[in-house]
């Protein structure tokens, strides 16, 4: 829990002096990644309280890390002997456990995967043979792959670690032919774009592209903005810093954004070794989730618009839903006035703001879109929530 979630990598893959010197001094000689393990108790880990926190975030789709680079695994992996969560540290079935709270919440659930393993002999040698044997994926990314469908029947596969090798080393294509035809999830299942270094962006149910990608246009295919609270990485770190974090208004401005170029969000927090969500990861997603019980309508099965942004200003993004549009402003207008150039209003125009009882006015702009006239909003000493939606009925 400190330095990043590449900690194995950055001390003994890159022998990064600031790495050397945190073990020297904290561990005793001869201290090997291995050792942390036990250490890993999960004492505290209440799975029911993690899906509460996530319904209340406005989470409808929840991703655990069941296995991440260093290919410690966080179920009874049969083929990870000794290096998951069952045999040793918290000696518990956290992707069972997580997976059935979930449920019960009615959110769905997904797993990440990561296909490589950073120090596996087996891998390490088939990396030697210029991936020419498979014995790694054989005998252990393929394994636990079946495994965690056969077992937890996961609504979503994230799918990482893909970078060193092609798909045809990965076997990618037989095991989602698989997935897709025999398995038990072959008609609800969905799986990113990451099972070998020439798929992303390319092949996939929905595309990351990249981690934290936007692509500042509407894509042609589906895809998912991944970001993380913490900036500087995507597990907990004990050094962590307040400045080190994304505040609220980044975090919605992200999410609006995503969904009016056709994105889903899948936001990043990462617990302590104790199993617990830390409170400021807890407020900012609390925070998110009161800023969706407002203004959800705006996010939820919501599609793109004919404009995502307007085309004056990017504080202000649409989002549609039948023959309603959405446009989510960012800043509050000094004088009252929401000018929107974009949607064309007619006689029929009604305009209304959730979270807020009864029409609003408008008047038609000289340039031919709307001048809304807002509610009005008494000063106050806090900055205000950020993000405000107006719902545009009889507009094209």
């Amino acid at each position: 829990a400190w330095g990043s979630e590449w900690f194995w990598w950055h001390w003994r893959g890159e022998r990064r002096a600031d790495y050397e010197r945190f073990v020297q001094r904290r561990y005793p000689p001869g201290t090997t990644y291995a050792d942390f393990a036990p250490r890993f108790t999960a004492h505290d880990f209440q799975p029911r309280e993690w899906a509460r926190l996530f319904q209340r975030a406005g989470a409808r789709y929840v991703v655990l890390t069941t296995k991440h680079h260093e290919g410690f695994t966080n179920w009874g992996s049969p083929v990870s002997w000794n290096w998951n969560s069952l045999d040793t540290g918290p000696h518990r079935d956290l992707v069972g456990e997580l997976g059935q709270a979930l449920r019960e919440s009615n959110i769905h659930y997904g797993l990440y995967h990561s296909l490589l393993e950073w120090f596996h002999p087996l891998y390490l040698a088939d990396k030697e043979s210029g991936f020419k044997t498979q014995n790694f994926v054989f005998k252990k990314t393929m394994p636990e792959l079946y495994d965690l469908v056969l077992k937890y029947k996961p609504d979503l596969i994230w799918s990482d670690g893909d970078w060193e090798a092609p798909d045809s080393y990965w076997n990618s294509t037989a095991f989602l032919a698989w997935l897709y035809n025999d398995s038990p999830v072959k008609d609800t299942v969905v799986v990113n774009d990451r099972w070998g270094y020439n798929c992303s962006c390319h092949h996939g149910g929905y595309y990351n592209c990249a981690d934290k990608y936007n692509p500042g246009i509407l894509p042609a295919h589906k895809w998912e903005m991944c970001s993380s609270i913490d900036k500087l990485s995507w597990g907990y770190r004990s050094s962590m810093n307040l400045t080190e974090l994304m505040d609220v208004a980044s975090i919605i401005e992200e999410l609006v954004q995503t969904v009016s170029l056709g994105g889903n969000y899948l936001l990043n927090v990462g617990p302590t070794k104790e199993g617990v969500i830390v409170p400021i990861f807890q407020e900012r997603l609390l925070a998110l989730g009161r800023w969706l019980d407002t203004n959800g309508e705006a996010i939820y099965e919501s599609k793109p618009w004919r404009v995502q942004m307007e085309n004056t200003t990017d504080r202000v993004w649409y989002t549609s839903k039948g023959p309603a549009v959405y446009a989510i402003f960012l800043i509050w207008p000094q004088d009252n006035i929401l000018e929107l150039s974009s949607p064309l209003p007619s006689q029929a125009t009604q305009v209304t703001m959730l979270g807020f009882a009864g029409t609003l006015k408008w008047q038609k702009s000289p340039g031919g879109g709307l001048l809304i006239t807002l509610p009005y909003v008494l000063p106050s000493p806090l900055p205000p929530q950020p993000g405000w939606t107006v719902k545009l009925e009889g507009v094209k």
